[in-house]
């Protein structure tokens, strides 16, 4: 199984720069998007009939929005942490069989980390979202989570420590959620790789130069590590500041499927 996740920054202005040749040339069976910045009836997408659409929108025009295209029929859809008010879009829960699937779009702590607190505060609440799902089947997590992990998830650390994305504290939340029992599927695979970015900032040059962050993340469930093929970052494809990951997966064994009791038991 395959599945894609990007932050388009603007699905109309990512269409007009190439994205249905990139979502038709992978043929996901899941893709995932995320800053959408739309409304409903804003976009006619031709994804043909192999994919069920499920999209949320932010209430203010422009902003955040998050979907997600599936050839496989969810069991059920949740919108938002749990019954929360989320008046920004921000996540999609989709039930399958064999696991839940989460694209979220994780809150900015904004350059001048006035959203921190909100930032950290929302963390432990999904954090908390995930565990409670985690604890009935395993999750796969895929987004912008917002925030370069280690100094190796950006080119250059020491300048950035402490800036919005590379503080302890939000560090810090990425750390819990892996212990709490979530692996990060492409330090799965390469745990020393370098020079590996999902967003560059749009200055002049300085994707040219791969100046750029590690932000965008397939996690899952960490007893669904061992049936993991290969985790991806497309560099290379244009279209948005950040580029796609993606993550293949190959079955599930009767143990993984589980909920964690009965997986610990």
């Amino acid at each position: 199984m395959k599945l894609v996740s990007w932050n388009v920054n603007g699905l109309r202005a990512c269409v007009n720069k190439g994205f249905m040749d990139y979502f038709n040339e992978m043929d996901a069976d899941i893709f995932c998007l995320q800053e959408t910045k739309l409304q409903e009836g804003q976009i006619e997408l031709e994804l043909g009939d192999a994919y069920e659409c499920y999209w949320n929108y932010a209430e203010k025009k422009g902003y955040s929005g998050t979907a997600v295209f599936t050839k496989i029929k969810p069991l059920s859809v949740r919108y938002g942490i749990e019954e929360d008010y989320e008046p920004e879009g921000r996540i999609i829960t989709l039930e399958f069989d064999d696991f839940h699937l989460v694209t979220v779009y994780t809150p900015n702590a904004k350059r001048d980390l006035s959203r921190l607190d909100y930032r950290l505060d929302w963390e432990d609440r999904f954090r908390g979202y995930l565990l409670e799902l985690d604890a009935k089947k395993p999750v796969i997590v895929c987004g912008d989570l917002n925030v370069a992990h280690e100094e190796i998830d950006l080119k250059h650390p020491k300048p950035n420590m402490g800036n919005s994305g590379f503080t302890l504290e939000e560090r810090g939340k990425m750390t819990s959620l892996l212990a709490a029992g979530f692996t990060d599927s492409f330090r799965h695979f390469y745990p020393d790789r370098e020079d590996v970015y999902s967003w560059w900032s749009y200055m002049p040059k300085v994707r040219e130069r791969n100046v750029g962050w590690r932000i965008d993340y397939f996690l899952v469930s960490s007893r669904i590590a061992p049936a993991l093929v290969d985790a991806e970052i497309d560099c290379h494809v244009m279209g948005s500041d950040h580029c796609p990951v993606v993550l293949t997966i190959g079955e599930l064994s009767a143990s993984a499927k589980t909920s964690v009791a009965a997986a610990q038991a």
